[in-house]
């Protein structure tokens, strides 16, 4: 009687073991299914941006390269007279490629030391109520139109540097690094604070226990593990620097001329094809240099990549070993 009575019930045991099988083969179907179909997605989305960037790449090099059939490309890039309208005109970049390495190095000099501190404070050193106030205000700093910039540039410091350093304008060199800096200082600290977060916590605190004093503790173990994305957010603002266009184009100056005073009006390169691409004949030599110059302008920020992504691989914390 009990062998008879418990075999309905191990059938039945059996039977729903076998949907609860089903089931779950089914539920991760669907799963494996979804999971597919998202890779698909993200995988399109990457391949979409690889084309756009080719395609614009293509046509940049496909409409610049037909200046260097009548143009010397040496020429082209160490001539120091650019007069694309005169006849015969000429076509000499390297006072814009002087110019927009001027802007650069300045306007680092002054946004890398203020960017990097402010990535320490705000990561190191300041409270929660304080970085609740400093953080969102180098955000809202980020969210500046540059055209924003430029027009402070160029209505409220020119004129005070006119006035207060007696120089003839005050459309300079100068005033556009003090723009240039306050756009790059928060791709820096924000880059910055996120790679001092990263370092390990325990290791701050292994060197506090063996009796390292806080400042100790910051340059000897908290910057060097840091080291690779504070190098990183360095190059990354000193490149958005260096590509930038409608601040050099309002408070640069404009004067095609290689700089011998940080008080020297400049034409940099951006600010050259934003100037001059509306006024020029589509396919004349003018139109063709402007492309060129956008090639030029191409390969500084690829390089300027290229450093970046060697300094964040070389410098990279692969554990506590490397301090």
């Amino acid at each position: 009687m009990t062998t008879a009575a418990t075999a309905p019930c191990v059938g039945a045991q059996t039977r729903q073991t076998d949907r609860d099988r089903e089931s779950l083969a089914k539920g991760g179907g669907r799963r494996r299914s979804h999971d597919a179909r998202v890779r698909l997605f993200f995988t399109l989305a990457g391949l979409f941006s690889v084309l756009v960037m080719a395609l614009i790449v293509l046509f940049l090099f496909a409409e610049g390269a037909g200046l260097f059939v009548t143009v010397n490309p040496i020429d082209f890039i160490f001539g120091k007279l650019w007069y694309p309208t005169y006849d015969p005109p000429d076509f000499g970049i390297l006072p814009l490629i002087m110019g927009s390495v001027a802007v650069t190095i300045i306007s680092s000099v002054i946004a890398v030391p203020l960017g990097l501190g402010a990535a320490l404070y705000l990561a190191e050193v300041a409270g929660n109520r304080m970085r609740e106030i400093v953080k969102p205000a180098v955000e809202l700093l980020a969210s500046l139109p540059s055209v924003v910039l430029g027009f402070v540039g160029m209505v409220v410091i020119a004129p005070m540097l006119q006035e207060w350093l007696d120089i003839p304008s005050g459309l300079n060199i100068f005033n556009a690094s003090m723009m240039l800096a306050l756009m790059a200082i928060p791709t820096i600290t924000s880059i910055s604070e996120d790679a001092l977060h990263s370092v390990p916590r325990e290791l701050k605190e292994a060197s506090l226990a063996l009796g390292a004093t806080r400042w100790e503790t910051l340059t000897k173990v908290t910057i060097p593990g840091a080291l690779s994305g504070m190098g990183t957010a360095t190059i990354l603002g000193m490149s958005r620097a260096m590509g930038e266009t409608m601040v050099v184009l309002m408070v640069a100056g404009g004067a095609s001329q290689i700089p011998t005073s940080i008080f020297d009006s400049v034409r940099p390169l951006p600010s050259t094809i934003a100037a001059e691409m509306g006024e020029t004949p589509v396919d004349s030599e003018h139109y063709l240099a402007l492309f060129a110059i956008g090639i030029v302008l191409f390969f500084i920020t690829l390089g300027f990549n290229l450093v970046a992504a060697y300094i964040s691989n070389r410098f990279q914390q692969k554990g506590a070993a490397t301090l």
